[in-house]
């Protein structure tokens, strides 16, 4: 039975069991970063909690929905997740670049003497990020998609993704609205248009890790930890972001909701 021709008391049910599912991952996330121990094991745990994370998606599509999940092709994995990296990273040297110039942003130092935790940022991102894409894009924009169509599905997945991040360190409703509108829209727009998992998944990996552990924001609301660049942030906190990071600045806004405007444009031109 297809999403679009399911009993509502049936998708609500399983979309229910999704987030069951969800909470799974989390555990798991959770106890890679809780119980492994440092250096290169913590790494490992990072990148094998990610592969199971996408195992156990494929396994919930086969079993619930009947069918190969067409949203993780292997053939595609490299080719989307290193765009989708290199359209994460572009997107905040942008948003640096336009703070730079305003005299917000001022880089004061290079290089670490920590260089193991920036490493360890970069796979734990991963596993954020799979983690995230696979329930609010693979699982809730998807579901809402093929029953309710595009538009309810970007805009719901949106809301909910901005709504989850009021519980961050710092958060406000300008913060949790600001990532629904340039981080939400984005990625499940993104997620349409290129039907993989993979494109989001590298947006989003690089957001966070360049975000932090490059430029030195906290990520939202949480502190970075180990940076590459070292600097100091100044201006108003609409400007900046204040505490909670660049993703409450109206710039990160701004370059989020043209971005997404143009995904939404190619993913409307293909259906």
């Amino acid at each position: 039975m297809s999403i679009k021709s399911m009993p509502v008391w049936k998708w609500v049910l399983l979309l229910i069991l999704s987030f069951v599912l969800a909470f799974i991952m989390y555990g798991l996330a959770q106890f890679a970063t809780d119980l492994a121990p440092a250096g290169w094991i913590r790494w490992i745990a990072f990148v094998a909690v990610s592969v199971i994370m996408i195992l156990l998606y494929g396994l919930f599509v086969k079993w619930f929905e009947k069918h190969k999940a067409k949203d993780i092709p292997l053939r595609k994995l490299a080719g989307d997740t290193a765009k989708g990296f290199g359209i994460g990273m572009l997107f905040f040297f942008l948003v640096v670049g336009v703070m730079m110039a305003a005299g917000l942003y001022k880089i004061t130092g290079f290089g670490t003497d920590r260089p193991g935790a920036i490493v360890s940022a970069f796979f734990m991102f991963t596993m954020v990020a799979v983690a995230e894409e696979i329930l609010f894009r693979g699982v809730l924009f998807r579901w809402i998609d093929e029953k309710w169509g595009f538009l309810a599905a970007l805009l719901v997945s949106s809301l909910l993704f901005g709504v989850m991040h009021i519980a961050q360190p710092n958060a406000t409703w300008w913060s949790s609205l600001a990532i629904a509108i340039e981080a939400g829209l984005l990625l499940g727009a993104a997620y349409k248009w290129s039907g993989t998992l993979w494109l989001p998944i590298g947006i989003h990996w690089a957001w966070n890790f360049f975000q932090g552990n490059i430029f030195g924001f906290a990520v939202s609301g949480s502190d970075s930890g180990a940076s590459l660049i070292q600097s100091s942030v100044a201006g108003p906190d609409i400007l900046t972001g204040g505490p909670f990071g660049a993703e409450a600045s109206i710039i990160t806004v701004l370059f989020g909701s043209a971005l997404s405007a143009w995904f939404i444009f190619k993913a409307l031109k293909v259906r």
